[in-house]
């Protein structure tokens, strides 16, 4: 593995403690160019781990809570009249930065939710006619608590297929969560975090973690998982095209981390659950919940070529 995703690893482990699978896929999301997710119960560590990588990855970042009140233009910038100049200068908001983090995104009104949209896909946003680039790189990771919480909007499911990666924190496990009960407040450590890479290093390894080799039989594979979930009964709805292309996208991004660039059947299931779970839905009386539990069955479903 490069050395600096190592020395980011491991800085990671240090605040976010016992979670370096989430952390892996966290990584493998931003490495594949795509948008990252984390939902939980609050007091789990989103927010932290989204700061987390937003330090370590040396990127220009803006948090932007999300609430009720909020409007697109608090988002996306506004237009304002100068007297002196006789004209109307815009001022961006904070979507024109390298990192964005979109924090409880759920808690705003989808009419705010979807001023994100092009700016996920395009990387580009249209206001008053006029249409303008972000900065590249460009990433949004957000946070989201459970959909049955009070004062949450669910998320569409037009704004949930431009995320990359679902990923989930949980609770820890009993020794960890000793160390952090006994350790040093985590927002202390955080400020004590460096930048790990250049905007131009970050760029290079993304472009290296696209040129992992994919064979025809892990072409096999995907496609085979598709056809499965279009096909199924238990699924509401198949895997998109796109679905499949984020999904050989986050296992070649996992691959490249394991020091890589052969992709093999087990990275396409180990990151599987988090790419797919939120693209997944079951069909009334399946006996089978959403997310992981459909990703499970799917994995279960498919042999591997």
């Amino acid at each position: 593995m490069n050395q600096e995703l190592q020395t980011i690893i491991a800085a990671a482990g240090d605040i976010i403690l016992g979670k370096e699978r989430v952390v892996r896929l966290a990584l493998s999301c931003l490495l594949a160019r795509g948008h990252l997710l984390i939902e939980d119960l609050p007091g789990v560590g989103k927010t932290t781990l989204a700061h987390l990588l937003a330090r370590l990855l040396g990127l220009r970042y803006q948090r932007i809570q999300f609430t009720s009140d909020l409007l697109p233009a608090d988002i996306i910038g506004i237009s304002v009249y100068d007297r002196e100049e006789g004209a109307f200068n815009f001022h961006p908001g904070p979507v024109f930065s390298q990192l964005v983090l979109a924090d409880e995104i759920n808690r705003a009104t989808p009419k705010a939710q979807s001023a994100l949209l092009e700016a996920m896909e395009e990387q580009q946003v249209t206001t008053e006619g006029e249409t303008r680039r972000l900065p590249r790189p460009f990433f949004v990771i957000a946070t989201q608590n459970p959909a049955h919480q009070i004062g949450t909007f669910p998320l569409p499911e037009s704004q949930l297929d431009r995320f990359l990666m679902r990923v989930e924190l949980g609770y820890p496990d009993s020794r960890s969560e000793r160390m952090l009960l006994a350790g040093r407040d985590r927002r202390d450590l955080l400020g004590d975090l460096q930048p790990c890479l250049t905007e131009r290093q970050l760029m290079e390894l993304q472009n290296q973690a696209a040129q992992v080799h994919l064979s025809d039989a892990i072409l096999d594979y995907c496609q085979a998982l598709l056809a499965f979930s279009r096909s199924s009964p238990r699924f509401n709805h198949g895997l998109s095209p796109r679905a499949g292309l984020a999904l050989l996208r986050s296992a070649k991004a996992w691959a490249f981390l394991d020091g890589r660039f052969q992709l093999l059947p087990e990275d396409v299931q180990a990151v599987l659950p988090a790419t797919v779970g939120h693209r997944l839905h079951s069909t009334a009386d399946t006996g089978v919940s959403e997310g992981a539990d459909l990703a499970r069955y799917l994995l279960e479903s498919v042999p591997i070529p």
